[in-house]
């Protein structure tokens, strides 16, 4: 062979060579986290006191000297944290300042994480919105009740929080989801409505869900969220924590019933999970935004389902999807959020998906601080997410928006 075949011949061979390793070349899991991702992950949380907006500094003092907000708050944009702050106690009696990384008990943020675990189990097959409760749990009493009818509050079920304090006997002991489901079996109140009749938001529907997820798992919910959510977006400071495992919560922050008199001790209903009993920090939030975003959790059909509005909107905006709150406004305008209060603790967590801006109040004082923020919203240029705000027609009172 002349050199002048040979080295078209070895070039074909090369190309072929490296054809074949490029198409048998996997595409690395998004859920399988490196130490690159760890290095861009610090880039999202680390932020520069000497850089922080001004504008958004003030409005915090003022939030916090004026209407009493206690607590941890964070607002970034494009991946980038413009203000944070750590402001006042997290144990009054014990006077012990908040940290920027304390963990907060989220209430019902943990619907979300609920929401995404069911929609990851729906992407495997080990689940459809379809599914009948009964499929699960033979002895619910409840006919026609459904996964999505949970996800989307519309099973019409009555709040356990209020019908187990009345049945369960012993109230040092904490209930887990399973024993909620055995007390409905045995006691079968009352429902609130017929199922897909309405919107009626309570704990009931994410609990059930919660001990749907272990029920197909195997796995508590506690580790199958570690495993499964926490681990793939980085969060390296959230837990699971129900009194059914610990006796004393392994937290530093201590809820606040509206004054500083009145601490917030767990009871036996913080051992239901699902509905609540996630703990985080206001970083992890971040990096939780991120992980939805660049799809280590959730692939785009599953989010662009759990962000769509399942009920009839609310002064034309409102709506509530697969375990998110969610601003509907013109030309696509999306913001999907969540709200929590439970012991001692108030909060929420706004994510405007289009202009890339993430607000987190995690509070340990159940005042009424967090109605105050419209000014900020303005500020930021997101929709005021206050229903409140607006008219039945969905327009904001003195505004010209039809």
């Amino acid at each position: 062979m002349t050199y002048r075949t040979f080295f078209p011949v070895a070039l074909l061979a090369t190309f072929l060579i490296s054809a074949c390793s490029h198409t048998n070349k996997k595409h690395p899991d998004p859920k399988i986290r490196t130490v690159n991702d760890d290095k861009a992950d610090s880039l999202l949380i680390s932020y520069d006191p000497a850089k922080g907006d001004k504008w958004i500094a003030n409005f915090v003092d003022n939030l916090h000297k004026k209407f009493g907000f206690n607590g941890n708050m964070l607002v970034a944009k494009d991946g980038k944290i413009i203000y944070e702050k750590a402001i006042g106690w997290a144990d009054y009696l014990h006077r012990d300042s908040l940290k920027i990384n304390s963990e907060f008990e989220l209430a019902s943020i943990t619907k979300t994480f609920t929401g995404v675990a069911i929609m990851q189990l729906v992407e495997q097959g080990k689940l459809k919105l379809t599914d009948n409760v009964k499929q699960f749990y033979p002895n619910f009493p409840y006919e026609d009740i459904t996964v999505k009818l949970l996800l989307t509050h519309r099973s019409g079920m009555m709040n356990y929080v209020y019908f187990s304090d009345g049945v369960w006997k012993d109230k040092k002991k904490p209930m887990s989801n399973v024993d909620v489901m055995n007390l409905i079996a045995q006691y079968k109140p009352n429902r609130y409505a017929k199922p897909d009749t309405r919107f009626h938001y309570n704990n009931s529907n994410f609990m059930v869900l919660g001990a749907i997820i272990e029920k197909v798992t195997g796995k508590k919910y506690s580790d199958y969220m570690m495993e499964y959510v926490f681990k793939p977006a980085g969060m390296k400071h959230t837990h699971v924590y129900s009194t059914t495992a610990y006796s004393k919560i392994p937290v530093d922050v201590v809820g606040h019933d509206r004054t500083w008199k009145y601490s917030v001790v767990q009871n036996f209903l913080d051992g239901p999970v699902g509905d609540k009993g996630i703990y985080s920090t206001i970083h992890d939030l971040v990096l939780y935004d991120n992980a939805l975003k660049k799809g280590r959790l959730l692939k785009q059909s599953s989010l662009d389902s759990a962000y769509t509005g399942h009920n009839k909107a609310i002064n034309g905006h409102f709506n509530y999807g697969y375990g998110w709150r969610m601003y509907d406004g013109e030309n696509g305008r999306k913001v999907v959020y969540h709200t929590g209060w439970w012991h001692g603790f108030r909060h929420i967590y706004v994510r405007d998906v289009q202009k890339n801006i993430v607000i987190i109040f995690l509070g340990n004082l159940t005042n009424g601080s967090l109605m105050h923020l419209d000014d900020l919203y303005k500020h930021l240029g997101v929709p005021v997410i206050r229903k409140g705000a607006y008219t039945g027609t969905g327009s904001m009172p003195g505004s010209d928006e039809d």
